[in-house]
């Protein structure tokens, strides 16, 4: 497999370091990414998302959401006194779990509720005022009024 160097894209970009950051982290391989537990990501309207994971087996108490530095970590410890049970057959593993999630710059998780085996987390984007885009009026005049000087001759 091959290899990228984002050396190039930090010298010549500014603001952009947040992009390769995660390029560079997609594309390194650290080995098989987990599978369990199985998620979903939804789109559930232009500016809102949920992330749903099937968490069977595990209780409100086992379960912890946590968003530090733009990542969304989810984890689970499971304590089972297995003395206790005989099993002849184990098919629903309720192992301990760290799932992270990067997320984007203006996300926010609104919430999050476990019902019938699921782990349901809502995350809004919410972009400031600021940053949204606003209309510029256009004026009739040949010239802006405010902050125009006229230019002085220099001989």
């Amino acid at each position: 497999m091959r290899t990228y160097d984002f050396a190039p894209l930090y010298r010549a970009t500014v603001g952009f370091d947040q992009i390769a950051d995660l390029m560079d982290r997609v594309l390194t391989t650290e080995g098989a990414q987990p599978s369990y537990p199985p998620y979903n990501i939804e789109k559930l309207d232009d500016d809102t998302y949920r992330i749903s994971i099937a968490v069977a087996g595990f209780s409100d108490a086992d379960l912890s959401v946590e968003v530090r530095e733009n990542a969304l970590i989810v984890a689970a410890k499971k304590v089972e006194d297995d003395t206790a049970r005989s099993y002849l057959h184990r098919g629903i593993a309720t192992r301990a779990f760290e799932r992270r999630f990067h997320l984007a710059d203006h996300m926010h998780v609104t919430g999050a509720g476990h019902v019938d085996g699921m782990l349901n987390i809502d995350l809004v984007r919410q972009v400031p005022e600021a940053l949204k885009p606003r209309q510029i009026s256009i004026s009739s005049t040949d010239r802006i009024e405010k902050g125009v000087t006229e230019p002085k001759s220099v001989n």
